[in-house]
C-alpha cells in the first residue's frame, strides 16, 4: 500500500515515516494489515533526503489544487494530512494561514474524493480549536470555540472531514494535538514552541527565553506517545469512531517552570543554559486562550495513553535526540 504524508519534511512526518518503516503494515484499503510498499513525503520546503528504499520525497505547496491532485493519485491507500502553517504563523498571516490550513486541506479532501476507493486520511487538528471561557478540564464533549486564525482553520478541517466521511468519500479521523514536547531542531513560529525551548535549549547548553509567565500551564503530549496515537487512530475501524471523526488526545498539564526545573534534573554534568523570563504578549494572550487541562475518555477507549509525568517526557528526549540536539547547537 502507498501512503502519503504531507508536512513530510516536519518532525513530526519525519518521526511518523520511521514509525511506518518499523512497522512495515497499516490497515489498507481491504480494512486488513496490508504492506507498506512506499512512503510519500511532501513538503513546501525540501524534505530530508529518503533514508529507505520506500520512501519518496517530494517538494511542493498543498495550497495548489492541482499538486494535491498530482499528489494523491490511484494507488494512494492512506494520507497523513500534517502539512500547516503554525499557530504564531497564521495568526500573523492571515491569508498565508487560510491558504495552507483551510484551502491546503479542501485540497487534499478533493483529491481524495476523486479516487476510485475511500482513502483513510488522518488529520492534525489541534487544541487550539477551543477558546473563550473554557471549563477547568476540556473534555470530549466541550465545544470548540476557537479564538485564533489557526484554530478556525483547524476546526473546519474537522467539520469538513466528518462531512466527507459522511458522504462516503474517504474514511477520515481527525486528531486534537496538545502542545508536543520535546520536539528536536530549532524553535519555529508555533505560540507553543516555547514548551519544547525552555526543556531543549537549556539541555543543550544554550540560552533561551521563555516568553509566558513561569505559572502559564498547558496540556503536553510527548513525540513517543503521539506516534502511538497516529498509529492507534489510523488502525481504528470506522465503526469505533461513528458520525464524530474527531479524537481528543490526552495531553499532561504541566506548568512552564515545571519545565525547567524537570530540565534541570536531567542535566546531569551538562552545561545547562541560562533561561530568562521575558514575557511576549502576543504569545501569552494565544496561550492563555487554550485549555488548562485535558480529559480524553474518548481517545483512552482507543487504547491511546498520554504521559505520566513531565520527567517522562525529558528522559524521552535526552535518550532520543539529546546528543543529535547538542551536535546542531555547536554547529550553530
Amino acid at each position: 500500500m502507498k501512503v502519503i504524508i504531507t508536512g513530510g519534511g516536519g518532525f513530526l512526518g519525519s518521526r511518523l515515516t520511521d514509525e511506518i518503516i518499523k512497522r512495515g503494515s497499516l490497515v489498507g484499503i481491504s480494512g486488513r494489515g496490508e504492506a507498506v510498499t512506499e512512503i510519500v513525503l511532501f513538503d513546501i520546503v525540501e524534505p530530508p533526503p529518503p533514508r529507505e528504499g520506500r520512501v519518496k520525497v517530494l517538494t511542493g505547496d498543498i495550497g495548489d489544487l492541482a499538486q494535491a491532485y498530482a499528489l494523491i493519485g490511484p494507488d494512494t491507500a492512506s494520507v497523513f494530512h500534517l502539512g500547516a502553517l503554525v499557530s504564531g504563523g497564521a495568526e500573523a498571516n492571515f491569508d498565508l494561514g487560510y491558504r495552507s490550513n483551510l484551502y491546503g486541506t479542501m485540497n487534499v479532501l478533493e483529491a481524495c474524493r476523486r479516487l476510485p476507493h475511500r482513502p483513510r486520511l488522518i488529520f492534525t487538528s489541534s487544541v487550539a480549536v477551543y477558546g473563550g471561557k473554557l471549563p477547568a478540564v476540556v473534555t470530549d464533549d466541550t465545544a470548540p470555540v476557537p479564538q485564533t486564525s489557526y484554530g478556525v482553520q483547524k476546526l473546519c478541517g474537522e467539520h469538513l472531514i466528518n462531512d466527507y466521511s459522511r458522504k462516503g468519500f474517504l474514511d477520515g479521523r481527525s486528531m486534537r494535538l496538545p502542545a508536543i514536547v520535546v520536539r528536536p531542531g530549532k524553535p519555529n513560529t508555533a505560540a507553543s514552541s516555547w514548551c519544547s525551548g525552555v526543556i531543549r535549549e537549556p539541555l543543550s547548553g544554550v540560552a533561551t527565553n521563555c516568553p509566558v509567565a513561569p505559572e502559564t500551564g498547558l496540556p503536553c503530549l510527548s513525540p513517543r506517545r503521539v506516534m502511538e496515537a497516529f498509529i492507534a487512530v489510523h488502525e481504528a475501524p470506522a465503526e469505533a469512531l461513528g458520525h464524530n471523526r474527531t479524537v481528543l488526545l490526552p495531553g499532561l498539564t504541566v506548568t512552564a517552570h515545571d519545565m525547567v526545573a524537570a530540565a534541570e534534573r536531567h542535566a546531569g554534568n551538562r552545561r545547562f543554559g541560562q533561561v530568562s523570563w521575558q514575557r511576549d504578549p502576543f504569545i501569552q494572550n494565544i496561550v492563555d486562550g487554550w485549555p488548562k487541562a485535558l480529559s480524553a475518555a474518548r481517545a483512552a477507549s482507543l487504547g491511546i495513553k498520554g504521559d505520566d509525568t513531565i520527567d517522562e517526557i525529558v528522559r524521552g528526549f535526552v535518550e532520543d535526540y539529546l546528543e543529535t540536539q547538542i551536535a546542531l547547537a555547536r554547529a550553530g
